[in-house]
């Protein structure tokens, strides 16, 4: 009897020392690495001061991160996910996180992630262009691969029922997909992505709006011209883009949907009505996204070069 004790007693805290090591925590570098923290923020603060557009750049790195195999830094590899249709000619980003992987490698060698330092400086980004702060949970470790499925990343044709699916997917729910929507309240778009909403393939959207659009994103060519996802305040992290759907000035199909007479209208105008209400939505769901099946433990590998895996 003694020694069934001491065998479920052993069991018990085999699984306790298992679930440990698969969570996060804020204070994962505390020790091994104190400075993590401030040189990931002066990173971002140097990149996003020198390039606004940088913070959207790093915020949708880590978006397209973890909806793929999680955030396991597997988008920072070279070629494979970079190169699918949905990420190709579309993500930026990478020599920042670059710069301040080789600052951290100079402090604390092969300690800090790449998946770490993406979650945190999306983090940063928001930070940096006046939005909300959260505390990043830590502790991810970076993919040996990158051979992941970006057809869970939802496109800008989207529909609503198509978007909650693709949260749903990865255990996020409706609010937690309207606040994350919410992260167009920076960054640009490319013409090819709204241009069938511009040109009567939508009845969603303001005249004078779409006309606007016109100018710079012709019916045909001109794919990669940009226009603002939030023209009311394009380098600003608020809550206009919100107010803009109100109005039937969402940029993209995908945009306009959580404001088209269906279950998402009501926390459309409440975040459009609540900045803080919005900000406090958008920080838990950036937690819970980051959360998305992340390497933890002995798994995957520290990588000392971000873009490849090491030898």
């Amino acid at each position: 009897m003694a020694s069934a004790s001491c065998i479920s007693l052993a069991l018990l805290v085999a699984l306790a020392a298992t679930a440990a090591s698969a969570q996060l925590s804020s204070t994962f570098y505390d020790t091994s690495c104190p400075r993590a923290l401030a040189t990931i923020k002066s990173g971002v603060a140097a990149a996003v001061s020198s390039n606004p557009r940088m913070g959207a750049s790093l915020l949708r790195l880590h978006f397209h991160d973890c909806f793929v195999n999680g955030c396991d830094a597997s988008v920072l590899l070279s070629g494979n996910e970079q190169n699918a249709p949905a990420n190709a000619g579309s993500l930026f980003g990478f020599g920042v996180i670059d710069n301040i992987k080789t600052q951290l490698e100079g402090i604390c060698k092969q300690t800090v992630s790449c998946a770490d330092i993406l979650t945190v400086a999306a983090r940063d980004s928001v930070v940096a262009l006046g939005g909300p702060s959260w505390t990043v949970p830590l502790g991810r470790r970076d993919s040996t691969s990158a051979t992941g499925n970006t057809g869970d990343l939802p496109g800008p044709g989207s529909s609503l029922a198509q978007l909650q699916a693709a949260f749903a997917k990865k255990n996020l729910n409706t609010v937690d997909m309207v606040a994350l929507s919410g992260a167009h309240t920076i960054g640009r778009a490319q013409c090819q992505n709204f241009r069938s909403r511009i040109y009567g393939g939508d009845t969603n959207i303001n005249a004078a709006f779409a006309t606007s659009l016109k100018a710079n994103c012709p019916q045909s060519g001109g794919n990669g011209n940009l226009a603002a996802l939030d023209a009311t305040t394009a380098n600003a992290f608020d809550n206009a883009y919100y107010t803009n759907l109100l109005s039937q000035k969402g940029l993209l199909h995908s945009d306009q949907v959580l404001f088209n007479n269906g279950s998402t209208d009501n926390t459309v105008r409440n975040f459009a009505s609540s900045a803080a209400a919005f900000s406090s939505a958008f920080a838990t769901a950036m937690v819970k996204m980051g959360n998305i099946s992340p390497l933890t433990g002995t798994q995957g590998q520290i990588r000392l070069s971000c873009s490849k895996v090491n030898s």
